[in-house]
């Protein structure tokens, strides 16, 4: 369910930048351009690529480098594949470690001329990477349980 929610998001969130970047378009040409337009565009482009990436790892549609993998046993992928998820999971943790404060570092600042906090561009970055550690955290737990090892 939570799935279908960022997929409702991000598709909400597409469709917003599609419709802002349209009128936008329009209103530079009838000659009164409106000026937050592209901050604002920004911001929800941000935050798009941050559901897209979390709803890319769900769906296994990261890339990745199989050459290891497919020359070693089922068993040792299996070992492979659960110390990635692992490195993984410790650095999104790292990065969210400076994700979180650089968001509070940015907060005093304004943008442009929305004037808002720099922050709620930033917290796109906090909030992805806690949906990526969930994401890699439920894979983890699915792997364990699927192979019945530990």
């Amino acid at each position: 369910m939570l799935k279908q929610i960022e997929f409702a998001c991000a598709g909400i969130l597409l469709v917003a930048i599609v419709v802002l970047v349209g009128v936008a378009s329009i209103a530079r040409a009838v000659g009164s351009p409106i000026i937050w337009s592209i901050e604002m565009a920004q911001l929800v482009f941000v935050w798009l690529c941050m559901l897209a990436a979390d709803i890319g790892m769900q769906e296994n549609r990261h890339f990745g480098l199989q050459i290891l993998q497919d020359n070693i046993s089922p068993k040792a992928r299996d070992l492979v594949e659960l110390f990635n998820i692992v490195v993984i999971i410790g650095f999104l943790a790292f990065l969210l470690y400076y994700a979180w404060g650089n968001m509070i570092l940015m907060h005093p600042r304004l943008v442009g001329a929305t004037q808002i906090h720099a922050s709620y561009i930033h917290a796109s970055m906090v909030v992805g990477l806690i949906l990526l550690m969930r994401t890699m955290v439920f894979k983890l737990i699915e792997r364990i349980r699927s192979r019945g090892q530990f």
